[in-house]
């Protein structure tokens, strides 16, 4: 079993910057995709950014050029480095992680607020 343990939320004004870290515990196999998603009221959960375990990064419109994600040193964590942050960015931010041996896992945080004013 894994688990995925998110921390970096918070309020900010527009404009600012936060950073979001994931810390992912348990039996990791090798080839996997780390990624964000976020959900705001009353809408579905969106994919941020993921990051392959070989570095590959993916991006929705319209994160691009703001946020940035990374893996860290020990390829368990990954991060989200959110600028220019704008209200519509508001939302609850999930730590996602797809491994796969033989069948596909799909392993999702707890969730971290984001809260973005005007």
């Amino acid at each position: 079993q894994v688990q995925l343990v998110e921390s970096g939320g918070g309020l900010v004004q527009a404009g600012g910057s936060l950073r979001l870290s994931c810390a992912a515990s348990g039996i990791i196999y090798s080839i996997n995709v780390m990624g964000w998603y976020r959900q705001a009221p009353g809408k579905e959960r969106d994919l941020v950014a993921t990051i392959t375990s070989g570095g590959s990064t993916n991006y929705a419109d319209s994160v691009k050029g703001r946020f940035t994600i990374s893996r860290g040193n020990a390829k368990n964590t990954v991060y989200l480095q959110m600028n220019s942050l704008k209200p519509e960015d508001t939302a609850v931010y999930y730590c996602n992680l797809k491994t796969e041996y033989r069948v596909l896992y799909d392993y999702w945080g707890q969730g971290t607020q984001v809260t973005v004013s005007s």
